[in-house]
């Protein structure tokens, strides 16, 4: 797909576009998506970024997260990225967006409007080796103890949503 990402205003109002790369460097805004994916017990899939990324390489994270194309639904590049990267083709919804800036330790920023997207799976993902290095279902608690004690293990992006989307579900639980 495409390394040209969607630049945006703090209301998500599409101002054009960039190359991915040269957007982490100027740490422009732009869209961004992140699937959360649960079980049905309430366990968190969790994916392991490819230590080869170009950023936030061997760090533990959501399900899938990307960049949506120009001209590509944010919720269509959703589910096609979440099958690229986990082999998993489930119906996903819309719960909420948020912006947030992460300066990276390469010299790169994440400056996202992120919009959050939550559904469920039962199973073992067929994650792709080229994207995942490694993936586990987790239990909110052992989450929770995992993201006080050792929270550099984690993308900065996930330490930010994880409380936003615990607070999402909790009217559902």
């Amino acid at each position: 797909m495409s390394d040209t990402v969607i630049l945006v205003d703090e209301n998500d109002q599409c101002l054009g576009t960039g190359d991915k790369q040269g957007v982490h460097l100027r740490g422009e805004l732009h869209r961004a998506f992140s699937v959360f994916l649960f079980d049905k017990d309430g366990h968190w899939l969790l994916q392991k970024r490819h230590e080869d990324k170009y950023h936030s390489g061997g760090l533990w994270t959501n399900t899938c997260c990307s960049h949506p194309a120009p001209g590509e639904h944010t919720g269509d590049a959703a589910r096609r990225r979440l099958n690229m990267e986990m082999g998993v083709d489930v119906p996903i919804q819309r719960a909420f967006q948020f912006h947030y800036r992460a300066e990276l330790d390469n010299g790169l920023t994440e400056h996202e409007v992120d919009h959050v997207y939550i559904g469920c799976f039962n199973g073992a993902p067929c994650a792709n080796p080229l994207e995942v290095s490694d993936w586990r279902w987790v239990h909110q608690e052992e989450l929770e103890a995992e993201l006080a004690t050792r929270p550099d293990t984690f993308t900065h992006w996930f330490r930010i949503a994880v409380p936003l989307v615990q607070a999402h579900l909790e009217p559902v639980i």
